[in-house]
């Protein structure tokens, strides 16, 4: 399961289940784009090292946040666009005050963690489908119970919208 998650509550903004063996750099740009249509506005985007690439640094200036993804110690400077180019040097050069951007990725582990203690870390489900509906399920459930304690720690009034004619 690789997620977007909002670092103040918790709640999960963009979702893609794939088999493990799948790599995780190319559903970046999907999970940007459901956390937009979603109307979440997104300042700074943190992700890990599997996520780096100069398509997953632009698609973040393209849905107007800051990436904070950290280089593998294998990357060139020279080897990509001058976005890439720019994220290098301060990551390279400017590392702590990166990494006080970055830390804010830690929030997705402490989301899979509440997914985890709260609705069980194992799927019970037999077929393959039926596992996928059961983890999105594990997170919708998720997601209303983050919304709900949002409304009384934010002290946020809910607005229900009427039914369409």
């Amino acid at each position: 399961m690789h997620v977007v998650c909002g670092v103040k509550t918790h709640i999960v903004t963009g979702v893609e289940i794939t088999r493990a063996t799948k790599h995780e750099s190319p559903l970046y740009p999907d999970l940007l784009k459901q956390t937009a249509k979603a109307g979440f506005t997104m300042r700074e985007v943190s992700a890990d090292k599997g996520y780096i690439s100069q398509k997953n640094l632009q698609a973040t200036v393209d849905m107007g946040a800051a990436p904070f993804i950290p280089f593998c110690s294998n990357v060139q400077p020279d080897r990509g666009t001058d976005l890439w180019s720019k994220m290098f040097f301060y990551y390279n050069f400017k590392r702590d005050e990166f990494y006080q951007h970055y830390h804010k990725r830690s929030n997705v582990e402490t989301t899979f963690s509440m997914i985890k203690s709260k609705f069980g870390e194992r799927l019970r489900s037999k077929t393959a489908t039926a596992q996928v509906n059961e983890a999105l399920c594990k997170v919708l459930c998720h997601n209303l119970c983050v919304v709900i304690q949002s409304m009384y720690e934010l002290n946020i009034t809910p607005e229900f919208m009427s039914d369409a004619a």
